[in-house]
């Protein structure tokens, strides 16, 4: 049996824009524990962004990206009796914000010839529109969850 929830760590919110989930962004990009140039990197993001998207407000785009790629269903495998089911569930609105970062980030990592700046900021605009790497993602996780709906009765 299962002890207790481990402890949430308060986050601070980042300098610059005063936002919790830019500061979890600038954690998520962050390698080796080299958090001022994981910052240069995501605040030049923002910036290449903000050049791009034409809109002077780079948080409102950042979070209608994140929004885009938030998944509202996943599956999770489930053991049953010896078959193993893959069982639709609904995403919680944090785990959904936090699997979309993710994507975001490594969709961006995975891209070459470019700076980590500019792929970011490439990323971050795809999801703005609705589309992009992270986008298919989301929807392929939708259709997973979607085929096997008949197994939503596993859920406990």
């Amino acid at each position: 049996m299962r002890r207790r929830r481990a402890q949430e760590k308060e986050i601070l919110p980042d300098p610059k824009y005063n936002s919790k989930i830019v500061s979890k962004f600038v954690n998520m990009v962050m390698y080796k524990g080299k958090k001022s140039l994981a910052e240069k990197i995501v605040y030049g993001a923002f910036e290449v962004v903000k050049k791009q998207a034409n809109e002077p407000d780079v948080i409102k785009v950042f979070h209608k990206a994140l929004d885009n790629a938030r998944p509202r269903l996943e599956v999770k495998p489930r053991r049953v009796g010896g078959a193993t089911y893959q069982v639709p569930i609904e995403v919680r609105q944090e785990r959904g914000t936090s699997i979309a970062l993710r994507w975001i980030r490594d969709f961006a990592k995975n891209k070459k010839g470019k700076p980590m700046e500019e792929k970011l900021a490439d990323e971050i605009i795809a999801a703005y529109k609705g589309e992009g790497s992270a986008i298919k993602k989301r929807d392929d996780t939708h259709k997973m969850a979607e085929a096997n709906k008949a197994f939503a009765h596993f859920r406990w």
